[in-house]
């Protein structure tokens, strides 16, 4: 059931230009020799593939070195993949800043750029910085806008397959908004839009500090904290893309909210004022107590509303993110009370990858998606239903 039986010549020709491709992505150069070696394909089949590739312009012939060519008489064709046929886009949106990374079609970041946005903005002025970073890449790196293959976009809340944000409380006019369609009116090419929480966790697995674990927790660490997953290697979002909003835990039957839990007077701090927040924990560190009680506070909360997901997905690695990330005290409190309060208690680690998570996962989001075009990968991190 399900062999493939030669029956379909259409499908054999697709099959063999992805294996091909991606031995040739898979290396500097290569020669016919070598492709047919690591592919098993015969070399009539291989020469014929890589011609079609040439005329795709995802492929050319390497020339060979002057010198080379004296030593060794006419040396064997090599060929290489042309990542620069291509280009893509990973782009976070945040309450503070919008990043974007490009790449080629190899996924090696070859521009980058951000502008500082006011946590007040609009959804209209915010998509309007968006806009202008993009613009700037490209102009600094000479890319051309035809050239984008894919766009990968990483903000708050919980998003949908199409790209509509259900519901966001970090950016103001951001619940209901169509942020992929508003997107895609300034690209003709796919935009795929996905939870910050998510991107960072898949920019982790791909770049970061679990590169070597398929079962990982990143959390994007503040006053309301946001988790992405992955179990076994994929990204996990649940039934309706609300996975790992933790930051709602202390709805369950817990009155006090995140932030009157770190203010150090009667008065909450603003969820999106990081300079307050960053003030508490300097005040801390001095050593003030009223100060240092309201991180223990923070803490605490940060501790269960981690140890919830902790217990129920039993990932091998935590990695913490986000502002709080940058913060003393926070990782070890998180590996002592863990070890309490989880049966297996996990690995816990800060962040490789910093502020740089959410956009470094949009772009492996895009990524993702070329590749399945290319390779017919399967089992992409990424893949949504």
């Amino acid at each position: 059931m399900g062999r493939l039986t030669g029956g379909d010549p259409s499908l054999l020709r697709r099959i063999n230009s992805a294996v091909v491709l991606h031995s040739l992505r898979g290396a500097d150069t290569s020669t016919l020799t070598d492709l047919t070696r690591i592919t098993g394909l015969s070399r009539p089949t291989v020469e014929g593939v890589v011609e079609g590739l040439i005329e795709a312009g995802l492929v050319v012939e390497s020339v060979p070195e002057e010198g080379e060519a004296r030593r060794q008489g006419r040396p064997a064709r090599r060929f290489r993949f042309r990542a620069e046929a291509g280009h893509l886009l990973g782009v976070e949106i945040g309450a503070h800043r919008v990043a974007v990374l490009m790449s080629g079609l190899d996924g090696r970041i070859i521009g980058a750029g951000s502008r500082d946005v006011s946590e007040t903005a609009s959804a209209d002025d915010r998509l309007e910085k968006v806009r202008t970073v993009v613009a700037d890449v490209l102009r600094r790196t000479g890319v051309a806008r035809s050239s984008l293959w894919a766009v990968g976009v990483g903000s708050p809340g919980i998003v949908e397959a199409d790209g509509t944000v259900r519901l966001s409380t970090a950016l103001p006019g951001w619940t209901g908004l169509p942020l992929g369609d508003r997107l895609r009116r300034s690209f003709r090419c796919p935009v795929l839009v996905e939870n910050d929480a998510n991107a960072a966790a898949v920019a982790e697995h791909w770049k970061g500090a679990a590169t070597d674990s398929d079962d990982i927790v990143f959390v994007l660490a503040g006053l309301s904290p946001g988790a992405g997953s992955l179990i076994g290697g994929r990204l996990h979002r649940g039934y309706g893309g609300a996975a790992g909003e933790i930051g709602a835990l202390h709805l369950l039957g817990r009155e006090v909210t995140p932030e009157k839990l770190l203010s150090t007077t009667d008065e909450p701090l603003h969820p999106l004022d990081e300079q307050a927040v960053a003030d508490v924990f300097s005040l801390a560190r001095s050593g003030d107590e009223r100060a240092r009680a309201a991180v223990d506070r923070f803490n605490q909360r940060l501790v269960h509303d981690v140890a919830a997901l902790v217990l129920a997905l039993d990932p091998e690695l935590v990695v913490i993110g986000g502002w709080a990330a940058g913060l003393d005290g926070v990782l070890e409190p998180l590996r002592d009370e863990l070890s309490r309060y989880c049966l297996r208690p996990p690995r816990v680690t800060l962040s490789r990858l910093g502020e740089a998570a959410v956009a470094t996962g949009a772009l492996r989001l895009a990524l993702d998606h070329v590749e399945e075009q290319l390779f017919a990968v399967e089992g992409t991190v990424t893949a949504r239903r």
